[in-house]
C-alpha cells in the first residue's frame, strides 16, 4: 500500500474516536500492552514527560518540546488529534515522521492488528513509541489522548507527570462530576515520580494530593508558584505577533521575575506558561541543562519549532479572521475572553460542534450580539448544522445553517465589513478545515 492507502486502511479497519466516538475508547490497557509486547516494548526504551489535563495540554506539550529541542536534546513529541496530516501526531525535533515510516509499521504489523483489533489510537501510540525507541530520542513529550488512568499512553514510566487543569469534557466517558474526571486524570501520577498540576482548583485539589501521597510522588501546583501578567507592549492588542508575558514568583523562593515573548498569543497561555516553567524546574533538578536563554528563544518560536496550529491563530487580516480549537466550556470561556480583548464592530461567529458533547454548556455562554454561521465539521460525529442552528436559537443566538465549514467561512468573510471580526471554532475538527 502507498501512504494514502495505508492511512485509509487505518481509518477503515480500526475503531476511530473521530468517527465512532465513545465506542472507540477502550476502557482498559489490554490491547495496548499486547500490541507493545509484539514490538518488544518500546515504551521502556526512552525517557518521557507525560502531559494530561482538560485544556492546555497540547500547548504545554508543544512548548516543552520546543524548549528541550532548543536546549539540544533530541526530542520526541506525541500529540492528538491531528489537524491536516496524520503524521502531525508524531514528531522528532519538530519534524513529522516520514510517510514511509507509517507504511512500514502498518505493513509489518497488519497481522497483529487483525488479531488484536486495536483502536486507531492504540495503534498510533504503538507507532509513536516504536519510532521514539528506534530513533533513540533523548526525551519524549507524550500527551494523553483522553482521561489518563486508562489512556493508551499510560504505559510509560515518565520522569515527570503533568496535569494542566480539570474541566467539563468527555463526561460520557470520564464521569459527570469534576471529582470523577480529576480521578481519571490523576491516574497518570506514578510512584516516586514528581507531578506538576497547572491550576489549583480548590474543589478537586485533594484528589491530586491524595493520589500523590499514595504514590509517594512530590506534587506542586504551578499556579501557587507563579503569577503572570500581560506585558506592557501587548496590554491593548493581543493580535500582535507575540504575547508579552511577565512571570512573577509568588514568594521569596529564589526564583526571579522573568519576561517572555510568546508566539502563542492566546491569553490562556498565561496559565500554561506557569505549568511549563514548573516542569522546566523539575527537569533541571533531574539534570537537564535548560538555560534561561533556551527558554526565551524557544517560547518565542514554538509554532516554527513544533508545527503547532489552531491556538488563537490569525488566518486573515482582511477581514480579520481568527480560529481557536477551544471546544469545551472552559476552553470556550478562554476564547471569549480573547474575543473581548479585540476591537471590532461586529462579530461573525462560524460555529460547528460534534454530536456527543453537551452543546448546551457552550451555547449558554456564547454572546447573543453576534451573527452565527452554523456548520457541520466533515467527520461522522459532526453535529448536523440545522440541528445546531435550531438548538442555538433557543439560547438567543441568531444565524443561518451552512452546508460545510468552508461555505460558512466564505459567507462570514463576505458579510464582514471593515472593522468586523470573523471567528471560527467550536471544535478542533472545524479548525482543521480552515488552517
Amino acid at each position: 500500500m502507498n501512504y494514502q492507502q495505508t492511512i485509509q486502511y487505518l481509518y477503515s479497519q480500526l475503531p476511530l474516536f473521530t468517527r465512532d466516538g465513545a465506542s472507540a475508547y477502550k476502557a482498559d490497557l489490554t490491547n495496548t500492552i499486547e500490541l507493545l509486547k509484539r514490538i518488544d516494548n518500546p515504551q521502556h526504551k526512552f525517557k518521557s514527560v507525560h502531559v494530561g489535563g482538560t485544556n492546555g495540554k497540547g500547548s504545554t506539550s508543544h512548548m516543552l518540546a520546543a524548549i528541550l529541542q532548543t536546549a539540544g536534546y533530541k526530542t520526541g513529541l506525541y500529540t492528538s488529534p491531528h489537524l491536516k496530516d496524520f503524521r502531525e501526531r508524531i514528531r522528532i525535533n519538530g519534524q513529522m515522521i516520514s510517510e514511509q515510516t507509517v507504511i512500514d509499521f502498518v505493513e509489518a504489523h497488519t497481522a497483529d492488528f487483525d488479531e488484536i483489533k486495536p483502536s486507531f489510537f492504540e495503534m498510533t501510540v504503538a507507532l509513536a513509541f516504536d519510532v521514539f525507541a528506534k530513533e533513540q530520542v533523548d526525551i519524549a513529550i507524550v500527551e494523553v489522548g483522553l482521561g489518563g488512568r486508562l489512556d493508551s499512553t499510560n504505559v510509560i514510566t515518565p520522569l515527570l507527570s503533568i496535569v494542566t487543569n480539570i474541566g467539563w469534557d468527555h463526561m460520557n466517558i470520564l464521569g459527570d462530576t469534576l471529582r470523577l474526571i480529576a480521578g481519571e486524570k490523576a491516574g497518570i501520577i506514578k510512584p516516586s515520580t514528581p507531578v506538576v498540576i497547572g491550576e489549583y482548583q480548590e474543589e478537586i485539589a485533594d484528589v491530586f494530593t491524595n493520589k500523590a501521597a499514595l504514590e509517594g510522588a512530590q506534587i506542586r501546583f504551578a499556579s501557587n508558584v507563579w503569577n503572570t501578567e500581560v506585558g506592557r507592549h501587548n496590554a491593548e492588542d493581543n493580535l500582535n505577533e507575540f504575547l508579552a508575558v511577565q512571570v512573577i514568583p509568588t514568594s521569596d523562593s529564589g526564583l526571579r521575575t522573568s519576561d517572555f515573548r510568546l508566539d502563542l498569543t492566546g491569553s490562556y497561555q498565561l496559565k500554561n506558561i506557569k505549568t511549563v516553567l514548573c516542569a522546566v524546574d523539575e527537569l533541571r533538578l533531574l539534570g537537564y541543562n535548560i538555560t534561561d536563554e533556551h527558554l526565551t528563544t524557544a517560547l518565542g518560536q514554538v509554532k516554527t519549532l513544533t508545527g503547532l496550529h489552531g491556538r488563537w491563530e490569525v488566518l486573515s487580516k482582511n477581514p480579520l479572521t481568527i480560529c481557536d480549537t477551544g471546544h469545551n466550556p472552559e476552553g470556550m470561556q478562554e476564547v471569549l475572553q480573547n474575543i473581548a480583548a479585540v476591537k471590532y464592530n461586529k462579530l461573525h461567529f462560524v460555529l460547528g460542534m460534534v454530536n456527543d458533547k453537551d452543546s448546551s454548556k457552550i451555547l449558554t455562554i456564547l454572546p447573543t450580539k453576534a451573527r452565527y454561521y452554523f456548520c457541520r465539521p466533515d467527520i461522522p460525529r459532526g453535529l448536523d448544522a440545522k440541528a445546531l442552528w435550531l438548538k442555538a436559537a433557543g439560547f438567543g443566538l441568531d444565524g443561518e445553517a451552512y452546508s460545510s465549514v468552508p461555505e460558512a467561512l466564505k459567507a462570514a468573510q463576505k458579510n464582514a465589513e471593515k472593522g468586523d471580526l470573523v471567528f471560527v471554532g467550536g471544535s478542533t475538527f472545524v479548525v482543521a478545515e480552515v488552517v
